[in-house]
C-alpha cells in the first residue's frame, strides 16, 4: 500500500513516516498543501492522511479540490481541531475519517487499515473494456474470446493508465509518477523494459490495440483494425 502524508511539522512527518515504514507501507511526504496537491492528483495513492493547517494551501482546500476532480483515494484528516463543528466541516468536504492530535500511533495504523479495506472494496469488480478485450486490473488478466493473458504487476499498471487515456499521449513522467512515485530512483528507460514486454502480451493476445511511442512525448494506446483487400 502506498501513502502519501502531507504535513508540514517535519518532526512528526518524519516520525509518522518511520512508523508506517516499519509497517511495511510505502509513504512519500509532501510538507506544504500545493506540493501535496500535486502528488495526489497522480493517483498513485491508497490512501492519503492530510494536515488542515498548511502552508501554500489548507488542508480542505487541497481536498475539495481532489474531490471535484473526481479522485476518491480515501483521505484522512490529521488536526488539532477537534471541535464538532471541524469535524462536520472535514467530513462534508470529502474526508473518509478524521483523527485528533495528539493520537496513537496504534489507532492512526488501525484506521488506515481500515481505509484501505475500504478502497480494496471499491474496487474488487473493476474491468475495463477496450478494443475487442476486457481486462481485469485487479487480478492483471487480458480475457478475449475465452483466452486469458495474464500480465505482471507493472505491466498490469501501465496498461491500465494507457487502456483508461484511450487515444490520449501519456507522458513517461506521469507513468513513472504513477507507478513508482516521486520518491523514486527508477530510471525512465526502465518503462521502456515492460513495454516491450506488453507489447509482446497484446500480439500474442491477438487484440486490436497497439502501444505507439509518440517521440519526445509518451506513449499511446489505440485500436488498429485489419483490412481485407478486394479481389
Amino acid at each position: 500500500m502506498r501513502i502519501l502524508l502531507v504535513e508540514d511539522e517535519v518532526r512528526l512527518s518524519e516520525a509518522l513516516v518511520y512508523t508506517l515504514k516499519k509497517n511495511n507501507y510505502i509513504v512519500d511526504a509532501a510538507f506544504d498543501g500545493v506540493t501535496g496537491l500535486e502528488m495526489a492528483e497522480t493517483g498513485i495513492y491508497n490512501v492519503i492522511i492530510l494536515d488542515r493547517m498548511l502552508p501554500g494551501a489548507e488542508g480542505l482546500d487541497v481536498l475539495k479540490a481532489l474531490r471535484k476532480q473526481g479522485i476518491t483515494t480515501p483521505v484522512l484528516i490529521l488536526t488539532a481541531k477537534d471541535t464538532i463543528k471541524d469535524r462536520v466541516e472535514g467530513l462534508d468536504s470529502g474526508a473518509d475519517d478524521y483523527l485528533i492530535k495528539p493520537f496513537s500511533k496504534n489507532e492512526l495504523l488501525a484506521r488506515i487499515r481500515a481505509l484501505g479495506r475500504r478502497q480494496t472494496e471499491t474496487i474488487v469488480n473493476e474491468v475495463i473494456k477496450i478494443g475487442n478485450i476486457v481486462f481485469n486490473s485487479l487480478k492483471g488478466e487480458i480475457h478475449m474470446n475465452g483466452k486469458i493473458t495474464k500480465l505482471s504487476s507493472k505491466e498490469s499498471q501501465i496498461f491500465e493508465i494507457l487502456a483508461k487515456n484511450k487515444n490520449r499521449v501519456v507522458a513517461k513522467e506521469q507513468i513513472l509518477e504513477r507507478i513508482w512515485g516521486f520518491q523514486s530512483d527508477v530510471e525512465l528507460n526502465n518503462i521502456e523494459v515492460y513495454l516491450s514486454y506488453l507489447r509482446k502480451k497484446l500480439v500474442l493476445s491477438g487484440c486490436s490495440l497497439v502501444i505507439e511511442t509518440i517521440r519526445g512525448s509518451g506513449y499511446c494506446i489505440k485500436e488498429v483494425y485489419s483490412h481485407v483487400s478486394e479481389a
